[in-house]
């Protein structure tokens, strides 16, 4: 049977704010006291260390707060012009794969590219959405988490308009700085959230098979 999804756009807010929200939502959703839901938001300037990060790849964090939490994955930055997913999901039968997961994840920003007009894929040996240029540029990063009941949390953080200079504060998920790009700098032009938001909810609603609800 498909399953309702609602969605949650909460603008900008601090990265500790929504990480709290976050573990709240899990929580009722390992009682069904929630439906699946899919938090939209943009940060201000943070960093973000999950499980498997190296304390060496923060290079320059000054005055940019830096949290480790529960997500896979190594470091990652969010800021302005950056848009940030966290599905908040319980997981069932077939979806219960961590790899498919992920690889469902990524095919939502995928489409979500094509539409806007950038070819986007995937690389061998690298989680996440990169652009077909050559040499290939990171368009999106992923990390998350599944809890008890296989509720899922963390998730996706698409460059819309990011400042990719402040990627020089890190590398990337372990990669140079410079492998960063986002869909206003692969365009050529200036790209809003508000352009994008809409797609990611459609493809990521078609690609989980669940059903918007009003």
């Amino acid at each position: 049977m498909e399953r309702s999804l609602r969605v949650v756009d909460l603008g900008t807010r601090d990265f500790a704010e929504v990480w709290r929200m976050q573990l709240d939502l899990v929580e009722a959703r390992q009682r069904d006291q929630a439906p699946d839901t899919l938090l939209l938001v943009e940060h201000p300037h943070v960093i973000t260390l999950g499980r498997g990060a190296r304390q060496e790849n923060v290079l320059a964090a000054g005055d940019v707060p830096v949290f480790a939490i529960e997500r896979g994955g190594d470091v990652t930055y969010h800021g302005p012009g950056q848009l940030v997913g966290y599905p908040i999901f319980k997981l069932d039968g077939i979806e219960r794969d961590l790899h498919l997961y992920l690889r469902r994840l990524e095919e939502s920003i995928i489409r979500t590219a094509a539409d806007l007009g950038v070819v986007a894929g995937r690389q061998e040996g690298a989680t996440g959405v990169w652009t077909s240029a050559t040499p290939p540029r990171k368009l999106a990063s992923l990390g998350v988490a599944v809890k008890r009941g296989w509720v899922t949390l963390h998730g996706l953080a698409l460059n819309v308009a990011t400042d990719l200079t402040r990627f020089a504060a890190i590398n990337p998920c372990g990669f140079k700085a410079e492998v960063m790009t986002s869909l206003s700098a692969a365009l050529g032009r200036a790209v809003s959230l508000a352009e994008v938001k809409p797609a990611l909810v459609r493809h990521a609603a078609e690609v989980f098979e669940r059903r918007l609800s009003t």
